[in-house]
């Protein structure tokens, strides 16, 4: 009887297990492309399908908050914003906060949301807090086109504001602050498939950066006022990004060089560190989960 013959196989994909701490694999995401932007649709359309106002919670939410700061922080408290409307000057800071908190809050609980999917298919991991980093930037553009024609009603009421060189950059900017929130996240949602309490601090503690953020105030404010407590806010790398966007767009304030360059730094560390966790967390969650 004869022996059959053997026949090399040629495998499209083969999974091996991961070697390396920072492992991002881009090439195997870009081989589930298609499931990355699944992934996208899912998160943008399923969020608000059974909702009564549907994606105008997107605008709801950034103008009642720039309400609410104008009239706590700007009537009731007395912060100056000087030749800015002190409407357009919380929007401008609310809408590019809300990206990053969005990012942060959805990415943190990766593990835990997703852990039936996770436990039945194998794709790249990493595939779901980059949809989630995504589809926040589609609902950021929505809350930027806001900002933008309430920009050009208080322009054509001749408001001081205007744009500058730098505006070229702005893109940039909330690319920096997707990749933080991303980071952070990836970062928190290993620490939450093993302490399960910790999800509960979370929405606390985004609640307590922003005020430390500069988000409805200038940096210069909190150096002038309070100088012995204004190094919350000077090692915060989220407040140069929000400083730096209102220059950008209003032309107020200033920008620091010095600052960006720590917010980089503290960025790279921060998505690493996250990527290095989540790499290592991905290996054993579903034990834990």
């Amino acid at each position: 009887m004869s022996q059959p013959e053997h026949t090399n196989t040629t495998w499209l994909f083969e999974i091996t297990p991961k070697n390396k701490f920072f492992s991002l694999n881009l090439k195997e995401v870009w081989q589930y492309r298609d499931l990355l932007m699944l992934f996208v649709k899912r998160d943008v359309v399923t969020v608000y399908k059974q909702t009564v106002l549907g994606p105008l919670w997107y605008l709801i939410q950034p103008l009642f908050t720039s309400i609410t700061f104008t009239i706590i922080f700007n009537n009731v408290a007395g912060i100056d914003t000087g030749t800015v409307p002190p409407f357009l000057f919380n929007l401008a800071g609310i809408t590019v906060w809300n990206y990053f908190t969005a990012c942060l809050n959805d990415t943190s609980d990766t593990f835990k949301r997703n852990a039936a999917i996770f436990g039945k298919v194998y794709f790249p991991r990493i595939i779901m807090p980059l949809s989630i980093v995504i589809s926040n930037l589609l609902k950021f553009g929505i809350q930027f086109l806001i900002f933008i024609a309430f920009y050009i009603y208080y322009y054509s009421q001749g408001a001081g504001i205007s744009l500058n060189g730098t505006t070229l950059f702005f893109p940039l900017l909330i690319a920096l602050m997707g990749i933080l929130g991303l980071g952070l996240g990836m970062f928190i949602s290993s620490l939450v498939t093993k302490y399960r309490d910790f999800s509960y601090l979370i929405s606390f503690g985004v609640q307590l950066l922003m005020y430390v953020s500069a988000v409805m105030y200038p940096m210069a404010l909190i150096k002038e006022k309070i100088p012995n407590y204004s190094w919350l806010v000077q090692y915060n790398p989220l407040a140069y990004v929000i400083e730096t966007t209102r220059y950008m767009l209003l032309n107020v304030g200033h920008i620091s060089i010095s600052g960006l360059g720590y917010t980089f730094l503290v960025t790279v560390i921060v998505f690493f560190v996250g990527l290095l966790v989540f790499n290592k967390m991905e290996k054993s969650f579903i034990d834990t989960v």
